[in-house]
């Protein structure tokens, strides 16, 4: 489907499922960017008076941590971060993916082969053991996290845009550019490209569910963003310990992770389904 975003919102909205799952993309995204005015507490303020009640009242609406640290807005400014990491890694994948299987597909040969095999490598290498070897060789932060999301989700997509590209490469709209000249930089992205737009906004979505769980399982791993940034999967790790003895501090933030990705994942369903029907 190569239809212009307002068609694909109308169709959209006439999906009960993705209307949902935007309902909760754009709650969560809301409350991220106005975490600074909206948030009823500094994030990282540590209050112990708190600890001896650290239930939720009318000052703490979801409690606080285990250090006295309100829940509330330690998820607001956690969903400003998941909300700009994850987009941002998935960018870069979609961005590198794109040309990979471009070029792959339209050269085929050696070219392709080169590429497709150094994509199985990557593919067939544990991700959360790649993870764990970048971050702990280059420390943990908001840029190698991305950078490796980048290049271990990129050869994924490569492989989606590769399968449009050999499917339409050689069809007479794509002869014709040949035929006039047009370079091949122009043929890619101009002929080819946009025949992979639909496959390529609903496999967006759903690997925005998919690095929205690898940022927090990072952060449950203790190499996830750096403090003090608040971090849903640290507030996890950190608060694990007390599961049985407050367990709001850690069932709130995981279910604020549930949330998230389930909300791409319905998002990316009434997607493809408005891609079906238009």
């Amino acid at each position: 489907m190569t239809a212009r975003p307002a068609a694909w919102i109308a169709l959209l909205a006439r999906s009960p499922v993705g209307c949902v799952g935007a309902a909760i993309v754009l709650s969560w995204a809301a409350l991220g960017l106005l975490a600074p005015w909206l948030a009823p507490h500094p994030p990282n303020r540590i209050d112990p008076a708190l600890i001896a009640y650290p239930y939720p009242t009318a000052a703490n609406w979801l409690g606080v941590d285990q250090l006295g640290r309100d829940i509330l807005s330690r998820l607001m400014w956690g969903a400003r971060t998941v909300l700009t990491v994850a987009p941002a890694a998935v960018l870069g994948a979609a961005a590198l993916g794109t040309l990979l299987g471009l070029v792959a597909g339209y050269k085929g040969g050696a070219v392709d082969s080169i590429l497709m095999r150094v994509g199985d490598t990557l593919l067939a290498f544990p991700k959360i053991i790649l993870y764990l070897i970048v971050i702990a060789r280059f420390g943990a932060s908001a840029f190698n996290i991305i950078a490796v999301v980048t290049v271990t989700q990129a050869p994924i997509i490569a492989r989606i845009v590769r399968a449009v590209t050999l499917d339409v490469k050689n069809r007479d709209y794509v002869a014709a550019a040949r035929m006039r000249g047009e370079p091949t930089w122009f043929v890619l992205l101009a002929e080819i490209l946009p025949n992979a737009r639909g496959p390529l906004i609903v496999d967006f979505f759903l690997r925005l569910g998919y690095t929205v769980i690898a940022i927090g399982v990072l952060g449950f791993l203790g190499i996830g963003l750096p403090p003090p940034d608040p971090d849903w999967g640290s507030m996890i790790k950190e608060s694990y310990g007390t599961i049985f003895v407050w367990p709001h501090m850690t069932l709130i933030p995981a279910l604020a992770v549930s949330s998230l990705v389930i909300g791409f994942n319905f998002l990316a369903t009434g997607l493809r389904e408005a891609s079906e029907d238009g």
